[in-house]
């Protein structure tokens, strides 16, 4: 004999046996299809959560992916592309990770070579005093967070106040909107964070006859 309940948008079956002595078979949950919800449904169906931050999908050319890089550079080394807005993060042999980035608006582009000096996971915000000055309204002060502009990891450049930081907005990934910072989608900084080292070379390519901001004058 079998008997439905309805428990939380599920139905659970179970079965029961007509003959003596039979063990009961184990609960199965089977998706019910009616018209009201409870709080929990949404918990129930969404997918689970493998990291501290949500992917986001991005076009083709802008995807994370392992490509052809031949390069001199020692692995570990970053190189940001800012002309074709990709950073590449040198394995040796002839490869690199790939990833799109966000990079700075026209005359906030700089290139040179720099090192990193610093990692931090959800990254605190304070914006310097030339953006400040720009933009009065700006907080002194973001504790690091999902909304902080800074995202989900921070790699600090030498005494720079630049950075290859998160974003919580994705949609700037492939566009020249910064202040000079490298933005990476949320997902796509930790994983350079986990390959990533301190002291690891950073060389920045110039924007293309674009004028350059000198370090020092950053934001996100």
């Amino acid at each position: 004999m079998l008997h439905l309940r309805h428990t939380f948008g599920f139905a659970i079956v179970l079965a029961v046996s007509a003959t003596s002595g039979a063990q009961a078979q184990p609960l199965s949950l089977a998706p019910v299809d009616h018209a009201y919800r409870t709080p929990f449904d949404q918990i129930l169906r969404d997918p689970p959560v493998t990291n501290d931050v949500a992917p986001f999908a991005l076009t083709p050319d802008l995807q994370r992916r392992v490509v052809d890089y031949p390069s001199r550079e020692a692995a570990g080394t970053i190189i940001i592309d800012t002309p074709n807005t990709h950073l590449y993060y040198v394995l040796g042999g002839g490869k690199a990770v790939q990833y799109g980035i966000g990079v700075g608006r026209e005359g906030f582009t700089w290139s040179g070579v720099e090192t990193i000096s610093r990692m931090a996971e959800w990254p605190d915000w304070n914006p310097p005093k030339e953006m400040i000055g720009r933009q009065p309204y700006l907080p002194r002060f973001m504790a690091g967070g999902p909304g902080n502009p800074l995202g989900a990891r921070a790699l600090y450049l030498g005494n720079t106040a630049y950075r290859i930081h998160g974003t919580n907005d994705p949609s700037t990934i492939g566009h020249r909107v910064s202040s000079g910072c490298i933005r990476l989608t949320n997902e796509d900084i930790v994983d350079l964070y986990q390959r990533a080292k301190p002291g690891a070379k950073v060389i920045v390519l110039p924007s293309g006859g674009r004028n350059a901001a000198r370090p020092g004058n950053s934001g996100v």
